[in-house]
């Protein structure tokens, strides 16, 4: 108990990751968002929140406005990539940025959205993340 009052008094918020199975990482433990939600509970820790890796859920289970939505009092950080390939957030993606960013605002969430993707060959990094925070800054 005492562990867990010293992270609460110092504002540390100890996170765990959902991260895909299908393409990534063959036979890692957690994959779905629910099965961090349920961590979360059985472990009874109010300092245990998830880091909702957009990239990663997309490939799992999808859904994702609705799940931010769901999960919004458990989410304390968000990570973006696109999906396929883990590259830049464009046009050529499955996933609708914006609409998914508005979610992720409406829930009143006011911390960082990581920007977590490779930039394809040829592309400049820094001009990859311009494009990326100007597509997510709605």
């Amino acid at each position: 108990m005492l562990f867990r009052s010293k992270f609460k008094a110092a504002g540390i918020k100890l996170l765990t990751e959902p991260i895909n199975c299908k393409r990534d990482i063959p036979g890692f433990y957690l994959n779905y968002t629910q099965q961090a939600l349920d961590i979360i509970r059985d472990v009874g820790h109010n300092n245990l929140f998830v880091q909702y890796d957009i990239y990663h859920m997309q490939i799992m289970e999808g859904d994702l406005i609705r799940t931010i939505r769901a999960g919004r009092d458990y989410f304390a950080h968000y990570h973006t990539g696109g999906v396929p390939g883990r590259h830049e957030l464009d046009a050529t993606q499955e996933v609708q940025w914006a609409s998914v960013c508005t979610a992720i605002v409406d829930t009143g969430y006011q911390g960082f959205v990581a920007h977590e993707f490779t930039p394809s060959p040829g592309r400049d990094p820094l001009t990859s993340l311009r494009d990326a925070v100007v597509l997510c800054d709605v």
